[in-house]
């Protein structure tokens, strides 16, 4: 699928607010420019034709996450206010694409996606979505990773000018995701949720795509910590980390490992093995429902050895069970409480 607004788009195309807008060649890695007439360029700093600033050059100084930003820090203000639009807004949808597979995605998602005029996600989610769909669409525009702000801003902004925009992510829009950051950018742009239509259409979270690799681990009280420190301080995880294990709760933990998040990883399987038995089963699930999926349950004092393997990384998720869970026949289990008060 071409990350392009269309596949066979010309050089030039009419914006949807009349101006013209240049589209990027096949083989750039982004889609075209926004619909108020000025160019988007992920190449260089620029303003997007809705009044939201995106800069993904490489020449600016890197953050942590590796988007671009010309102090070192990631802080980004808005742009344009709801005093700028003179169009009626459109609609504003943010969509739970599922695990990744089109058989992941459920009907709503589809159906909202379908009938979206444009689309906009980080490029990867946008490759997960049928080309179908994408073919439908009156325009795609896609940003690379930690482009979060400009996206969202980018998706609003289009709505404002009167268009029907699904901003897209993977799992649920609600966990570790954009739903939140969409509301907030709508107030500070002084607009309101209902005035855009804002609307959230839920999908399947990666903690329950990878627990039904897995078997049936979280079946019981269950917490979820992301060990990325792009938005929380590592210190603030840490905490978290050790009332978590504390407790005998099952743990699901997000974006486990980078080249740049050695460490965080490394202090996260100090701090379990703190609080927990070191034979406590460990699911790990790699790319769910993608073409590189990779299951594996191993055990906790295992668990620091696989950060250096293929198996971890930002797109795994690892199900760390509780004192109770147990493995039987290549599953995790982890009871209920249904055998102390019933015979079976």
């Amino acid at each position: 699928m071409s990350s392009e607004t269309n596949a066979d788009a010309a050089e030039e195309s009419t914006s949807k607010c009349g101006g013209v807008t240049e589209t990027e060649s096949a083989s750039s890695s982004t889609s075209s420019s926004s619909n108020c007439g000025a160019s988007s360029d992920e190449t260089s700093s620029s303003d997007s034709a809705c009044g939201a600033s995106s800069s993904d050059s490489s020449s600016a100084s890197e953050s942590s996450c590796g988007a671009s930003s010309d102090d070192g820090s990631t802080e980004q203000e808005v742009g344009a206010t709801i005093e700028d639009f003179d169009a009626e807004p459109g609609q504003l949808t943010a969509v739970g694409l599922g695990p990744g597979q089109p058989e992941g995605m459920t009907e709503r998602a589809k159906t909202a996606l379908l009938e979206a005029e444009h689309i906009v996600g980080y490029t990867t989610y946008i490759d997960l979505i049928p080309d179908e769909i994408t073919a439908a669409a009156d325009e795609l525009y896609d940003t690379p990773m930690c482009g979060e702000v400009s996206r969202t801003e980018e998706a609003i902004d289009r709505a404002l000018a009167g268009n029907d925009v699904a901003i897209v992510g993977s799992g649920d829009p609600n966990v570790y995701a954009l739903a939140g950051l969409a509301l907030e950018i709508l107030e500070s742009k002084g607009a309101t949720a209902s005035m855009v239509e804002f609307d959230v259409v839920p999908g399947v979270p990666a903690a329950q795509s990878c627990a039904a690799r897995l078997g049936a681990p979280l079946v019981n009280d269950t917490v979820s910590v992301s060990l990325s420190d792009h938005l929380v301080p590592m210190p603030e995880i840490e905490s978290r980390l050790h009332a978590v294990a504390s407790e005998n709760f099952t743990i699901t933990i997000y974006n486990p490992w980078s080249r740049k998040r050695r460490e965080n990883f490394q202090k996260c399987c100090e701090i379990l093995l703190t609080h927990r038995d070191p034979e406590t089963p460990v699911g790990i699930v790699h790319g769910a429902g993608r073409e590189d999926e990779q299951v594996m349950i191993t055990d906790l004092a295992e668990l620091e050895d696989l950060g250096e393997s293929e198996i971890i990384d930002m797109t795994t998720t690892i199900v760390v069970g509780t004192e109770d869970t147990y493995v039987w026949d290549d599953r995790m289990v982890t009871p209920r409480g249904y055998e102390t008060k019933y015979d079976y």
